[in-house]
C-alpha cells in the first residue's frame, strides 16, 4: 500500500476482479471480455474515474434490468459510408467491437465514414475507441451525449450531458496524438469520486441544486455540472447532442436519466464513430510532425502523455487504484484480499 491511500495491484488481479463482478452482474462472456479489457486498460493508464471504479455502476444497471448484460448487437450497412450497430440495450463496447472493422474498411473505400451506435449504454472513455482506429492508421473522432447532468450557459438546470469528444491522430512509429474530454468543466465521474473521499471541487465545475456555484461534491451531483469555457463549451456540448442524437435517430441526453432516478426514462442513448483515411486525402505527417513538435518545443505537454506514463508505471510496478475501492470491489465480488 502506499502512503496516500492508494496501493498497487498486478494487471491479472484487476481482470480477475473485474470478471468476477461482472460474472455476477450477470454479462456474458463476450461483454465481460470488452468491459473487462477496457476498465483494466484505463485503470493501468491511471483514468480512475473510467476504470474499475465503473465496476460499480455497470454492476448496478445490470442488476436493475436497465441493462442487458446478454444482448448482442446487430450490425446493419446503411450506405457507402455507414455502419449502423444496434446494441439491443446492451453495453456499447461490444457493439463498438463488431462495428470497427466494417467502418475501416468502408474508410479504406470512401475515404471518410462514419458508425453510428444506437441503443447502447456507454459508460468508457472515448479514447479507447479513437485510438484503436488510429492503430489502424486512422483519423477518428467519437463522441457522445450522456444523462442531463450539465447546465447550459447562462442556465440553472441540468440539460445537457457532459458529452465527451475524443478525437485521435496517427503519428507513424509512435503514440497517436489522442485527446478525450467532457464538454463539462469536469467528468461526472471525477465529481463522484471526489465526493466518496469528501474533497472540495475547484470553483466554477458546479452549481447546487438552488442554482449557487458549489464546491461541495454532493450538492453539484444534486444539482448541476458547468460546461468548460462558458459558451463555447456550451456550444460544443450541443453539437454533440445533435450529432450523436437526432442525426442518427436516437436520444438527446434529456431525454434519458441517469439510473434509478426515472419511471418514465431510461439510461440508452447513442454513439457517433467517424473515421477518415489520410491517404485518401494526401496526407503529410512529416508537417503534422512539425506542430507537435512546435508544441512540445515550447515546453508544452500533448494530451495523453501523462496516460502513457502511467501506462508505463502500471506495466512496471502494478495499477494503482484506491485502497477504499478495491476493498468495494473484493466485496462485491465476494473476493478475499
Amino acid at each position: 500500500m502506499t502512503s496516500d491511500g492508494y496501493e498497487r495491484i498486478p494487471r491479472e488481479r484487476a481482470v480477475e476482479i473485474a470478471e468476477t463482478a461482472l460474472r455476477k452482474a450477470g454479462f456474458s462472456t463476450a461483454h465481460r471480455r470488452a468491459m473487462t479489457r477496457n476498465m483494466v486498460e484505463a485503470q493501468a493508464q491511471e483514468c480512475h474515474s473510467h476504470g474499475l471504479y465503473r465496476l460499480i455502476a455497470c454492476s448496478t444497471v445490470a442488476e436493475a434490468g436497465l441493462v442487458d448484460p446478454v444482448a448482442e448487437p446487430s450490425l446493419r450497412d446503411e450506405g457507402p459510408g455507414v455502419v449502423g450497430i444496434d446494441a439491443h440495450g446492451g453495453n456499447s463496447l461490444l457493439g463498438f467491437d463488431l462495428g470497427a472493422e466494417s467502418l475501416a474498411e468502408k474508410v479504406r473505400t470512401t475515404g471518410l465514414a462514419a458508425l453510428a451506435i444506437r441503443n447502447c449504454h456507454h459508460f468508457s472513455a472515448l479514447w479507447w475507441e479513437v485510438e484503436q482506429l488510429s492503430e489502424r492508421g486512422l483519423v477518428a473522432l467519437a463522441m457522445t451525449p450522456t444523462h442531463p447532468y450539465v447546465a447550459p450557459f447562462g442556465g440553472t438546470e441540468p440539460l445537457l450531458g457532459t458529452n465527451p469528444i475524443a478525437f485521435s491522430w496517427p503519428r507513424p512509429g509512435g503514440d497517436p496524438y489522442t485527446f478525450d474530454f467532457a464538454t463539462s468543466a469536469v467528468a461526472r465521474g471525477e465529481v463522484e469520486l471526489r465526493a466518496r473521499r469528501g474533497e472540495s471541487l475547484p470553483e466554477g465545475w458546479a452549481i447546487d441544486a438552488a442554482g449557487a456555484p458549489t464546491t461541495d461534491g454532493k450538492s453539484a451531483l444534486s444539482g448541476a455540472l458547468l460546461p468548460f469555457g462558458e459558451h463555447k463549451g456550451s456550444a460544443i456540448s450541443t453539437m454533440v447532442e445533435l450529432l450523436a442524437g437526432p442525426l442518427i435517430g436516437d436520444l438527446l441526453s434529456s431525454q434519458t436519466a441517469e439510473p434509478n432516478s426515472s419511471d418514465e426514462k431510461g439510461i440508452l442513448h447513442g454513439e457517433l464513430v467517424v473515421a477518415i483515411d489520410p491517404d485518401r486525402f494526401g496526407v503529410s505527417f512529416a508537417t503534422a510532425e512539425r506542430l507537435f513538435e512546435g508544441i512540445a518545443g515550447q515546453g508544452a505537454r500533448l494530451p495523453s502523455v501523462r496516460r502513457r506514463e502511467a501506462r508505463d508505471r502500471s506495466d512496471r510496478d502494478g495499477l494503482l487504484i484506491s485502497s477504499d475501492l478495491l476493498a468495494e470491489l473484493r466485496a462485491r465480488a465476494d473476493m478475499g484480499g
